[in-house]
């Protein structure tokens, strides 16, 4: 009898623990589960691939151009037949041309310049005032002897300076065996001396330099400077006239003028930057500026 009752017992137990479980199935199959989205991997590759080149387009222009070496720049090429700088009087006339130059140049490719351009003469800074000498002088006269052209030297007149201790700056630079042509004086400043005083330095100096190297300098001035200060002073003087406009200069009071330095802005192949440019007027030629030894 204890057997049969233990025995129903069970099996109550059995089909109430079966129920219970069929119901709580059956609310769960309700719930709706969440979506899922399949990934191709393929797709995505691709996708990460685009997004990378387009970043990398995007940098790249943002990024700014990288510069040339100097190797790799393209040089300027010197062309002497149309509208080049370098094209000026000499190119297109038969006057006798030259130029002047000092350390304000710098380095002259005297070769380049001997070789390839149509000046016959240049005049070299040598000295200044009572104690100035020309960096370049030395190394310019030299190398333009070399290489062919004409040479003759300067000094730069400083009226209130005094005139022996000019005369000796001169003469210990501009030595008589290295010159082709007369000295210079390159007389531009009255050093506030009235016209009077500045006109009796000068033609002083001028005699001084005249019995140390046995003949006349030549004068070089600014046309306006010669007609304000010395008008009928340097009548025994060979002038250098400096006046940067087409038509050629002409004094006030009618002065024969040997050369003329036409420009201040000339262009030489083998000298950077401006170079000043002369020419001879007239009928006068180079033998007359010739140094005698």
């Amino acid at each position: 009898m204890k057997r049969l009752i233990i025995f129903l017992l069970v099996c109550i137990l059995a089909i109430a623990v079966g129920d219970a479980y069929a119901q709580r199935s059956k609310k769960n199959s309700g719930r709706k589960r969440p979506k899922t989205t399949k990934v191709v991997k393929g797709k995505k590759k691709a996708t990460a691939k685009k997004a990378a080149k387009a970043s990398t387009k995007k940098r790249a222009a943002k990024k700014p151009a990288r510069r040339k070496s100097v190797a790799q720049r393209p040089r300027p090429v010197v062309n002497l037949e149309d509208g080049d700088p370098y094209i000026m009087c000499e190119d297109t006339c038969g006057h006798v041309h030259g130029i002047d130059l000092s350390h304000y140049q710098g380095e002259v490719f005297w070769e380049t310049v001997g070789g390839h351009t149509k000046m016959a003469y240049v005049y070299l800074k040598a000295t200044e005032g009572g104690d100035r000498i020309d960096s370049r002088y030395e190394r310019n006269i030299e190398l333009a002897h070399r290489y062919g052209l004409k040479v003759g030297s300067y000094h730069f007149f400083r009226p209130k300076t005094p005139l022996h201790q000019q005369l000796r700056n001169f003469t210990t630079q501009c030595l008589p065996g290295e010159q082709d042509l007369i000295p210079m004086i390159d007389v531009e400043t009255t050093g506030n001396m009235s016209d009077a005083q500045f006109c009796d330095s000068l033609t002083t100096f001028l005699r001084m330099v005249e019995r140390a190297y046995h003949q006349k300098p030549l004068v070089y001035t600014f046309r306006n400077f010669y007609n304000w200060h010395l008008v009928g002073q340097l009548d025994d003087y060979q002038l250098m006239i400096a006046m940067y406009q087409d038509e050629e200069p002409v004094l006030a009071d009618g002065r024969d003028i040997t050369m003329w330095q036409y420009t201040g802005k000339g262009r030489i192949i083998g000298i950077n930057g401006y170079v000043d440019k002369s020419r001879f007027l007239g009928n006068h030629a180079l033998r007359e500026i010739r140094f005698r030894h």
